[in-house]
This record gives C-alpha cells, sequence and structure tokens, in this order.
C-alpha cells in the first residue's frame, strides 16, 4: 500500500540453494545471526488464549484499530504443515478462520467478531531460491521490506510491489499488488508463477496445494484466482513463487527484474494560504491531463512513480512525492518538465526538493507512507480512473477539503498508474483493472474513538459526491472502473451507500467475478474462508 510517513492509514497499499540475510530456506534453514547451537527448526506452532500475555498483541496488530477481533484462540505458525494442521483443527471445531500477515487490512475482515481461529502467518517468512520450481519462493508472512532486501541484496533482483515496507506478502499479492515500479514492469501478480496454499475439501479435510501459471497445471485455475481476488477466500496462503513470464535459464539473477542503482526522489510543496480555489482545479487538472497523456507502456516516464496528495488545510499544504530511475541520462530534465507541466497555469508558490538515492534506500524510506503515527483509526475508499476527474470534481473535492474540520488526517491522494499494467488483458489475471491511468484513494485517520462517526461520515460524503452521476460509487463506465480490493470498503456492498445498482463484486472484480465463483466452488466448497467482502459460492 502507499501510505503518507506521517500517517498509519491515511495514504494506505529474492544464486541457488537457501537465501542469505537471515532468511532461512524451507526446511528451517538456521538464522544468520542464531548463536551456536540454535536449532536449524523453527518452533512448533503456538497456541495464544485470551489469558497469554500475548494475545493483546497478536489481536492488536491491525492497522485500523476501529476494529480489534476477539478471537478464541490465535495460531502462531512456522510451517506450512502447521497452517494444515490449524485449518484443519479450526474445521473440526467448527470455528470460523482468518489470517493476518502483516496486518495492513483496511476494513474489517479479519478483525470480525465472528472469527474464532485467527492464523498469524507473521512469523512463517522465509526467502528464498527454490530449484525445484525455478523461482523465488517468498513465505506469506514476510514483509516487503524484507523481500526486497533478501532479493536484492542475494542475487540483484526484485519483484515489483507496494511502496511500504511493514505491509505482509500475505494479502498484497492476492489482491493484485501495485506499487513504484508497476508502470516498468506490471503489477506484482504479473510476476507471479505459483502458490502454495491450504485448502479445505468437501469432507473438511485440509491439504496443502501448490498451483502454477502453466496452463497444464490441473490447480492452474487456483493459482489465476490468487491474482487479483484478493485475501481469505480460497483458503491460506503459505507461500508464493516468483519468476518474470520471460525470464529465461535457471540463474536465478535472472529471473526477475533488476533495479536501477539509483532513484531521483523530488517533493513539490503548495502551501494552502496561497492556494486558490481556480489554482487548486488547474493543478489538478493539469496532473490528470499529463498522466492521461503519458501512461502507455515504455517511453522516458516508465519509471515514474507518484502521489499527489491532497491533504485538508489544517495539514499546510499540498505535496507531490515523485520518484524515477536516476541512472537515466537526463533524470532531472525529465522530472523537472513534469513538475513544469503540473504548474503551468498555477499562479501559487511552491517549493521543489531533490535528492538521489540507492533504489534499497528508497524503498525502506517509507517515501509514499508506513511510518508511526497516533492517527490509528481510519476509513478509506478507492477508485480506478480510465480518465482524470473533471474540473467539477475537482471543486467537490477542494470544498470537501476545506469542509474537513475534525481532529485528524483527511486526504484524497492520486497515484501513478497504467504502462506495463495496462498491456495486459482484463482476464489474464482476477484483477481486471488494466486500462487506469490513476488509481484514486480517499481517506481519513484519526486516534479518538468518539469521533468515529464524524470521520466516517466525512468520507463517505466526500466519495458519495465524487461520484454521484454514478450511483455514489465508481461504477464501471469512460471515467471509472470500479475500485482496487487491497484497499477493501464494505460501504460498496452496502445498497444505502452504492445505489448504483453495480454489485459490489463487479466493481471490485468485473467480469472476472463468475469465473472466481466456479473455482470458490472446486477449492472451498463449504465456504470456510469468507469475510464481508469475500468471494461467494455460486447459486
Amino acid at each position: 500500500m502507499a501510505e503518507l510517513s506521517r500517517r498509519s492509514f491515511v495514504g494506505a497499499s529474492m544464486a541457488g540453494g537457501v537465501a542469505a540475510l537471515g532468511l532461512g530456506g524451507a526446511e528451517g534453514t538456521a538464522f544468520a545471526d542464531a548463536p551456536a547451537g540454535a536449532p536449524v527448526r523453527p518452533p512448533d506452532a503456538v497456541t495464544v488464549l485470551p489469558d497469554d500475555p500475548r494475545y493483546p498483541y497478536l489481536t492488536t496488530r491491525g492497522a485500523n484499530r476501529r476494529f480489534t477481533g476477539t478471537p478464541a484462540e490465535v495460531r502462531q505458525v512456522f510451517t506450512a504443515e502447521e497452517v494444515r494442521q490449524a485449518v484443519e483443527a479450526a474445521v473440526g471445531a467448527g470455528q470460523r478462520i482468518a489470517v493476518r500477515s502483516g496486518g495492513h487490512c483496511l476494513d474489517r475482515l479479519v478483525d470480525d467478531p465472528a472469527v474464532r481461529m485467527l492464523i498469524d502467518v507473521s512469523q512463517l517468512k522465509n526467502v528464498y531460491y527454490d530449484p525445484r520450481h525455478n523461482a523465488f519462493a517468498v513465505e506469506s508472512g514476510a514483509m516487503l521490506g524484507d523481500v526486497y532486501k533478501a532479493l536484492l541484496l542475494a542475487w540483484g533482483v526484485v519483484v515489483p510491489g507496494g511502496t511500504c515496507p511493514t505491509v505482509g506478502v500475505g494479502g498484497f499479492v492476492q489482491g493484485g499488488g501495485f506499487g513504484s515500479m508497476s508502470r516498468q514492469y506490471g503489477m506484482c501478480v504479473d510476476h507471479l508463477y505459483g502458490v502454495e496454499v491450504v485448502v479445505v475439501d468437501a469432507s473438511g479435510a485440509a491439504k496443502t496445494v501448490v498451483a502454477t501459471r502453466d496452463p497444464a497445471d490441473p490447480h492452474h485455475d487456483l493459482w489465476w484466482a490468487h491474482t487479483g481476488s484478493g485475501g481469505g477466500n480460497y483458503g491460506v496462503v503459505t507461500r508464493y513463487l516468483f519468476r518474470s513470464p520471460d525470464a529465461k535459464g535457471t540463474d536465478p539473477s535472472a529471473l526477475l527484474p533488476a533495479p536501477p542503482k539509483s532513484m531521483l526522489v523530488t517533493t513539490v510543496s503548495w502551501p494552502w494560504s496561497g492556494l486558490s480555489e481556480g489554482d487548486f482545479v488547474t493543478l489538478l487538472t493539469n496532473h490528470g491531463a499529463w498522466h492521461a497523456a503519458n501512461s502507455a507502456d515504455g517511453g522516458p516516464y516508465a519509471s515514474l512513480n507518484s502521489a499527489l496528495v491532497l491533504d485538508q488545510p489544517s495539514a499546510g499544504a499540498i505535496t507531490l512525492v515523485a520518484e524515477m530511475d536516476g541512472t537515466l541520462p537526463d533524470a532531472t530534465g525529465l522530472m523537472n518538465d513534469y513538475v513544469a507541466a503540473l504548474n503551468a497555469g498555477v499562479g501559487a508558490k511552491h517549493t521543489v526538493t531533490q535528492t538521489t538515492m540507492p533504489w534499497l534506500q528508497a524503498q525502506l524510506a517509507s517515501l509514499f507512507g508506513g511510518g508511526p503515527s497516533p492517527y490509528n483509526r481510519g476509513k478509506a475508499k478507492a477508485a480506478y480512473l480510465r480518465q482524470p476527474y473533471t474540473a467539477e470534481q475537482f471543486k467537490t473535492v477542494y470544498d470537501h477539503l476545506n469542509a474537513y474540520t475534525y481532529s485528524g488526517v483527511g486526504a484524497l491522494l492520486l497515484f501513478a498508474f497504467g504502462g506495463k499494467v495496462n498491456t495486459l488483458s482484463r482476464t489474464a489475471t482476477a484483477n481486471p483493472h488494466r486500462d487506469s491511468i490513476l488509481i484514486s484513494y480517499l481517506a481519513s485517520s484519526w486516534a479518538d474513538p468518539a469521533q468515529d462517526d464524524d470521520h466516517i461520515a466525512w468520507v463517505r460524503s466526500c466519495y458519495g459526491d465524487l461520484y454521484a452521476a454514478t450511483g455514489g460509487v465508481p461504477a464501471p463506465g469512460p471515467a471509472t472502473d470500479g475500485s482496487y480490493i487491497n484497499y477493501p470498503d464494505i460501504d460498496l456492498a452496502d445498497p444505502e451507500q452504492n445505489t448504483s445498482g453495480t454489485p459490489w463484486s463487479t466493481l471490485y472484480f468485473g467480469e472476472n467475478y463468475a469465473r472466481l465463483q466456479q473455482i470458490k466452488k472446486r477449492y472451498d466448497p463449504g465456504d470456510v474462508f469468507r469475510h464481508a467482502l469475500s468471494v461467494a459460492l455460486p447459486d
């Protein structure tokens, strides 16, 4: 997920053998800094009950403290077999299951009061080269920052992922996964070769299945279902296998993209004190027009990633955070031209800061968010934009930002999108959103539970007014294409909030939903894995 560094919620979206960097292989290789005599195998699974001192931490790891679950037990697992055993035990006891990886789920999908067993996979975090599959294995509890470190420092490659280093791969990948390299290399799932997942058959027996993108694989459909349907639908993912579709040979250093040596990072700030409504609309119109004209695959701006952050006036300014390959012959000129295009006709003063840093440092710096924040309660809504917002919609945003008076942070973010992402068909992966130019992310974050209703009402009002012409939601059409499941919003399934007549499932999955339902019927016939936005069994 992309977020701002001063928020925990608002911005909110690895040569052969065993990995180095203290991330062991599948058989439990010892950590690099383990003391002499330390066991090489991981510990046994731990069952944590409500009276255990570990329970409060494990049930409050979620980024959105509006939701705190009260499961009967938390099962902390260290191996895929322990996951299978936990699932089978839960099914046998009739317990509702949820899974937590990094804890960045934004809505009540994991911390649901109905959940009785929470399976915590955060210690299932090995990253290594798997010669059997000629792919990099990443276990589902690994965080993006650790995955980037392992892949780059050991093999010089990366998997295109998100910009928040503390997001767990468990749910991130299943939603499709966009981030700083998406315009150049596509979404994370575009490099997903396989998935290892614990599923439950009609008899209640749990088994571990490996599904790959090989069309001849009998479990190919299960792989496809994990390329954009979101977490908690078909089973519990224990590891992912990554290899780019065009990779050749068995040299691990050639199986995934290599990042640039450095990134040119630019921040532009427009203080609200000198920003008129006309300047605001002009700036945003320029931004939308530039991205509409520069979202094809390839070209000098392929490596550009940016977020235009429209904070409310009490935050002081609106900000652009942008980065691109710093090794390009004219990286600075290209970036300056981008900033100039956004500023054309804008009378408000602005400040620009630029720095060049190593690629890995840029990914771990939380340039787009993920740092500590006191604002740990939130509500978020998103949209895929096929076309820029209209001037009238920008005025709507302006009015709502200026009406924001609560203690917290309210903002609309516009993330760069398109490029390589849009070269695949809508059915190539479960995530169908393959022709958008921007992702819009509206959110508020705050600390005081007594202000919940006020902040939620502000987000709902702004979102509803933005998409008033399409029933209060970004229904698929010329301008919008639904929403991103990794920014889940239960409101989209509420007919009082979504009056478009377009089902929530269409907003997230488009025409792919019927196929997802058939795969659900095959691999989770008992609907063991479910939540408020999960794929339903077919009628």
